[in-house]
């Protein structure tokens, strides 16, 4: 099982951090910082797995991870996993993050915090392995997006119609005609 996915630039800066297990706010920081400082000193010619820090259960669990130019993408897993089985997922996570905002980089995961949980909820949810294949991945968050554009259309309704009735040729008159009072018996009933 999945307990974590964290990603942070080459600095140690969290850009997306998703606990699949309970830690309180101070140790998630301080898992983040071991785990940063478990990765990034380790060799570029190393394999990418290693057991998980003090923090975050020892050598029942491990840190699979992937470099990409300035980002460290790791997965924290129990003995469970498959580590080239993981070593695949975060493959395929890179690359449907690279189709959606084409040539992902660190700003986009900044800006797009929304966007990318969206994605990692489509491969991984409550830890587990929802979907590899990157094409059935990217046809959800089309169908999403398509959603979402639907309903930009439906909440700009109304002020689309008032900018069609403004926009109208309408003689001046009628735009200036006065409409009667309505009756005091109107006026008076409650609803």
């Amino acid at each position: 099982m999945i307990k974590a996915i964290l990603v942070f630039n080459n600095h140690g800066k969290p850009r997306l951090s998703k606990f699949y297990q309970y830690f309180n706010e101070d140790m998630q920081q301080q898992i983040i910082k071991e785990t940063f400082h478990l990765v990034s000193k380790r060799d570029d010619n190393v394999c990418n797995f290693l057991e998980g820090g003090s923090l975050i259960g020892g050598s029942d669990y491990k840190l699979i991870y992937r470099h990409y130019a300035t980002l460290y993408f790791v997965f924290c897993v129990d003995s469970s996993e498959s580590e080239l089985g993981i070593l695949d997922l975060i493959q395929v996570f890179v690359e449907t993050l690279d189709k959606c905002f084409e040539n992902v980089c660190e700003l986009d995961l900044i800006f797009h915090v929304d966007k990318v949980h969206y994605i990692l909820n489509e491969l991984v949810m409550g830890g587990m392995v929802l979907e590899t294949n990157m094409t059935e991945i990217l046809t959800r968050i089309e169908d999403q997006n398509k959603l979402e554009k639907q309903e930009a259309g439906i909440t700009a309704a109304p002020a689309r119609a008032v900018s069609a009735v403004k926009n109208m040729n309408i003689p001046q008159q009628i735009k200036d005609m006065k409409l009667p009072d309505l009756p005091q018996a109107i006026k008076d009933l409650k609803f």
